[in-house]
């Protein structure tokens, strides 16, 4: 990609975030509030398995192919098991969905993430671990075994050895879902040190991250307190 096309796809996706009149602080908070309160219930229709009937219509498609105004923004793991819109039973158009394995924030990530915050104004960020992860196992394994891993599952491993490694440091008696935890705590410290974008309109109030797990025998997500810069 030429200089000059790189600085129009620039442009291009931060103009609307630009023309966007910013919403007064109380106004930010109580969307904050208001989206974290959505998944809350949303879980616990989930749990319970009494989910909203989908609103997956022709009418719904066609006011969604005018644009988009997700609730929130969640960094979660591509298992299988694990889908955002499910956990949280979710329509279209109401969460950004961001999914690596192990919920890594890397560039892409991020980027998708600034995204969402910075081009549609997304207020809330989750970033969602779960239970038996089988890229934290993995990672677990390679640090007891001191194996390597090739090419970019290995790269996938390298982001969360800090994780498994904090874990270690407190001893516990079941590795693997201490590391779970860490590593949700380390990604959302993660995409704060790496983002500066996304850091500033953190410091600002304008969006706030919070950690989450899944149990994926009970279904129930656990909230975790919010990531500060």
């Amino acid at each position: 990609m030429t200089r000059a096309a790189l600085v129009a796809l620039l442009f291009l996706l931060s103009a609307p975030a630009l023309a966007r009149e910013p919403l007064p602080p109380a106004a930010v908070a109580a969307a904050q509030a208001a989206a974290l309160q959505a998944l809350v219930d949303g879980n616990a229709r989930f749990v319970e398995g009494k989910q909203a009937p989908r609103n997956l219509g022709a009418e719904r498609r066609a006011e969604l192919a005018k644009g988009q105004n997700p609730r929130a923004v969640v960094l979660a793991c591509s298992d299988s098991r694990v889908p955002p819109e499910h956990v949280f039973d979710q329509q279209l158009g109401e969460v950004f969905a961001v999914r690596t394995a192990g919920n890594v924030a890397d560039a892409v990530a991020l980027g998708s993430i600034e995204y969402a915050v910075m081009h549609m104004g997304t207020p809330l960020i989750v970033v969602l671990g779960h239970s038996s992860c089988g890229a934290v196992q993995a990672a677990v394994e390679i640090r007891k075994t001191h194996a390597h891993a090739d090419g970019n599952v290995g790269e996938v491993m390298r982001l969360i050895q800090p994780a498994v490694a904090q874990a270690e440091k407190t001893k516990p008696s079941d590795l693997v879902s201490a590391a779970v935890d860490a590593n949700v705590e380390l990604e959302a410290k993660a995409i704060l040190k790496r983002s500066p974008a996304i850091a500033e309109l953190v410091k600002a109030g304008r969006v706030k991250i919070v950690t989450a797990r899944y149990d994926l025998v009970t279904g129930k997500v656990q909230f975790g307190a919010p990531a500060s810069p």
